[in-house]
């Protein structure tokens, strides 16, 4: 199909670049080229152009190609300076709007989601994790040399502080969102129809440390949150002062019936 059927064009450079004559029209010697370079049958219609820059045009062509719905053959002209031919810069694949294209790569850090580890698999943290700062520090810790670090660590260690680095205020406060947010805080589902909080549990065992004001750990072994960290305003129907109504009661068993009419038969 030659360029000349083309009624629009895709120009999101052009304000910044002055569209080129000459290469513009080089569509038929782009979809040449690219013929030379591909299987034929792989190219399809003529897309348009983009003005990439100053006498710098890129053509698009569909591709046919199984497995590519979508996607874009590119092939990028240029002209010389008082030149009348235009020289072929690259020949490209691209993915166009409606192109099935591999998701955006998460490193598999940030892929780990709690439970994935199994026995003997090592998560590492980072030297410069947020969420952690040296037990024992002294000036400005933006910007620690290796000899800075290496002293750090020694400091704690003869201090027998036990722990090179603890939490940082950002550690901490995205531990608290994450509890609170999570199964163990006030909108869980099993919290929402809980008929106390866990604060006034006698179950709930208090941590020690800046979230003590605000989270506790359950030591009710009936419970669903056992043994896992809870906020105050978190409840579930074991709590420690649930009743039930005397409708919900187990009602009483009736006495026992004797039989008066055989006298070969003794009461149970």
């Amino acid at each position: 199909m030659s360029h000349d059927s083309v009624v629009t064009a895709t120009i999101p450079r052009a304000a910044r670049a002055k569209a080129d004559a000459i290469a513009v029209a080089a569509a038929d010697v782009a979809r040449e080229v690219l013929e030379g370079d591909v299987a034929p049958a792989d190219v399809g219609e003529y897309l348009g152009f983009d003005v990439e820059g100053e006498r710098l045009v890129t053509h698009l062509f569909a591709c046919t190609r199984a497995g590519y719905v979508g996607w874009r053959w590119s092939v990028t002209v240029v002209r010389a300076s008082r030149q009348k031919n235009v020289t072929i810069n690259e020949i490209v694949l691209v993915p166009g709007e409606d192109a099935i294209v591999a998701p955006a790569w998460i490193p598999y850090r940030e892929r780990v989601q709690p439970g994935d580890l199994s026995p003997g698999d090592l998560l590492p943290v980072e030297d410069d994790d947020p969420r952690l700062v040296p037990t024992y520090f002294f000036g400005e810790l933006e910007e620690l040399t290796d000899d800075d670090a290496d002293q750090i660590r020694n400091v704690a260690l003869d201090l027998g502080l036990g722990r090179v680095r603890t939490l940082s205020l950002e550690g901490r406060d995205l531990a608290a969102e994450r509890w609170y947010d999570g199964l163990g805080g006030p909108e869980a589902p099993l919290a929402q129809s809980a008929p106390h909080p866990c604060s006034t549990c006698g179950f709930l065992v208090h941590l020690a440390g800046p979230l003590n004001d605000l989270f506790g750990v359950c030591a009710n072994g009936d419970a669903n949150d056992d043994g896992r960290i809870v906020s105050f305003d978190h409840g579930c129907g074991a709590h420690s002062e649930v009743r039930l109504a005397k409708r919900n009661q187990p009602q009483p068993l009736p006495d026992h019936a004797i039989d008066t009419l055989h006298e070969d038969l003794e009461p149970i």
